[in-house]
């Protein structure tokens, strides 16, 4: 072969990873003279010296480094499996890395929570000779990386996942799109709502949901208009807080009208003084269907005396845990954020309340109807909704 072999520039990995190979008594003296004519020819050694110094021919110098050059370190320091030779790193011992690699550190007495290729390494070369993995005692972090690269594991990193808690979360949500997929027969063609049966029950849906903590923040100095000098308002980091409120929020979803009530507080009793002004809106006789999340308020003790006074008024279809984003009110929570509540001052927290209410008022001039399409052709819109009344519960 040609003359190819050339000065070699080794990293500290590297550098350390071949001295510990020279130092060790396990392993092959072709793969120790192969680490020292690595080091020598890093350290800028001829390759006439280098072949004195380890007692092989220039030929057999040159061809390590060659190797090197070609595909690193473990390139130079082992042969390639042949026929009838077993590989290097056997199926059983990437199997043991793997193993390993899929267990928290701290389970094995180390403190992080995980592994870094390093304490990996040497957690696998410390305890490779006991498992009976001999050559595994001397891998390198490069080839530990491969090994896990190629079996597609990440033992350095963390992904975080939302867990389906709900056991009928597939029930819940298949109950909540078939509400969606009645609604959407109770338009025409072209989108408008066909009014309810004269002799039939009428049924509003309205999504549902609460926004707490809303911040009525001051400044402490007033906003500078855009102008030459300045292209957008101008604000500085100070601020005061006033307090916070609490938006209660139906979306009918045959109109399009959203119905909102501005509380101080979050409980029972905010919930029930908004079911209160659903009753007072539509008319008597009529149900009312709301789709809504599990929040405890919605259930309370409370909430089941008031409904035990208006009975046969109310059903509610409840989002399954976790999954609120069923919920067609929250893409007008978003909404509204994105366009009044971002970077929203006030004076006081009445002026909050007020300018609140003026945004619906705002929206319901050009009401706009909420559909949902997700999933809908999977369903049989012949099927029975299920519903909740909420019923008092029995004292025991």
């Amino acid at each position: 072969m040609g003359r190819k072999a050339s000065n070699i520039t080794l990293s500290s990995e590297e550098r350390t990873y071949l001295e510990a190979q020279t130092r060790a008594r396990t392993i092959q003296a072709q793969t120790v003279n192969r680490a020292r004519i690595l080091i020598l020819k890093a350290d800028g050694t001829s390759i006439d010296d280098i072949a004195d110094k380890v007692g092989m021919n220039r030929k057999s110098v040159m061809l390590c480094i060659n190797k090197y050059l070609e595909g690193g370190v473990e390139n130079a320091l082992y042969d390639a499996p042949g026929r009838g030779r077993n590989a290097e790193i056997t199926d059983d011992e990437k199997a043991w890395i793997i193993s390993i690699a899929c267990q928290k550190p701290v389970d094995l007495g180390y403190s992080a929570e995980t592994w870094t290729r390093a304490l990996l390494t040497k957690h696998i070369n410390k305890f490779a000779e006991s498992a009976g993995h001999m050559r595994l005692s001397t891998i390198s972090q490069s080839k530990v990386r491969t090994i896990l690269e190629e079996s597609d594991i990440k033992p350095n990193k963390i992904t975080y996942y939302c867990e389906k808690r709900d056991p009928e979360f597939d029930q819940k949500m298949h109950n909540v799109l078939l509400v969606y997929k009645q609604l959407s027969m109770q338009f025409d063609e072209k989108g408008q709502l066909i009014p309810f049966e004269e002799d039939g029950q009428a049924i509003h849906v309205i999504s549902y949901d609460e926004k707490p903590g809303i911040q009525a923040t001051a400044n402490t100095s007033e906003d500078l208009n855009p102008d030459k000098a300045h292209s957008t308002i101008s604000r500085d980091y100070e601020y005061k807080r006033l307090g916070t409120v609490s938006l209660l929020a139906g979306i009918d979803l045959q109109t399009g009208e959203a119905i909102p009530l501005v509380k101080e507080t979050h409980n029972s009793r905010d919930y029930i003084d908004f079911l209160k002004l659903l009753d007072a809106k539509y008319p008597a006789g009529d149900k009312i269907r709301l789709i809504l999340d599990n929040l405890k308020v919605h259930s309370s003790e409370d909430t089941r005396k008031y409904l035990a006074t208006v009975p046969g008024r109310f059903e509610f279809v409840f989002t399954p845990k976790h999954g609120s984003w069923l919920n067609l009110v929250e893409g007008f929570f978003s909404k509204m954020t994105r366009q009044m509540l971002k970077g929203i001052r006030v004076s006081s927290k009445e002026q909050l309340i007020s300018r609140i209410y003026r945004y619906f008022d705002e929206v319901n001039a050009e009401p706009v109807v909420y559909h949902w399409k997700y999933k809908l052709d999977e369903i049989d819109p012949t099927e029975e909704i299920i519903v909740d009344t909420l019923p008092l519960k029995k004292s025991s």
